[in-house]
């Protein structure tokens, strides 16, 4: 078995391109509204829940330093946010900032129930 160091490094990695790809894919530059960040933290929350239903039913543990801790902690994108939230606000841009946060949180927890339900589906 991998040093879970090591499955870290190698899927933080991964994890990091894969969102400077939803980066480059859903362009963000200037000021605007943060989609790339919203885009990532939903599909990684996403990615989550499915993720730790296959690796409870199907796959073991072993693989979660890996893929939960290095793969998606290297793609979802929860310090951006911060950032991204405290830039709206600082702006004077309120409605958009707070919209951002609220609609941040909640498509990512739906995004992780979703996700959960459909790991469920195959894998249970």
């Amino acid at each position: 078995m991998m040093n879970p160091f090591l499955q870290v490094a190698i899927g933080g990695a991964m994890g990091a391109t894969a969102r400077y790809g939803v980066y480059r894919c859903i362009a963000w530059h200037g000021p605007g509204f943060p989609v790339a960040t919203v885009a990532v933290n939903v599909l990684g929350s996403l990615a989550m829940g499915v993720l730790a239903i296959l690796l409870a039913h199907r796959l073991g543990n072993h693989y979660a330093p890996l893929l939960l801790t290095g793969m998606l902690g290297g793609f979802t994108t929860f310090s951006a946010f911060s950032l991204d939230a405290l830039t709206l606000w600082e702006r004077g841009q309120t409605g958009a900032a707070m919209i951002y946060v609220f609609g941040s949180v909640i498509l990512s927890l739906l995004a992780v129930i979703a996700g959960l339900a459909i790991g469920r589906g195959f894998w249970s």
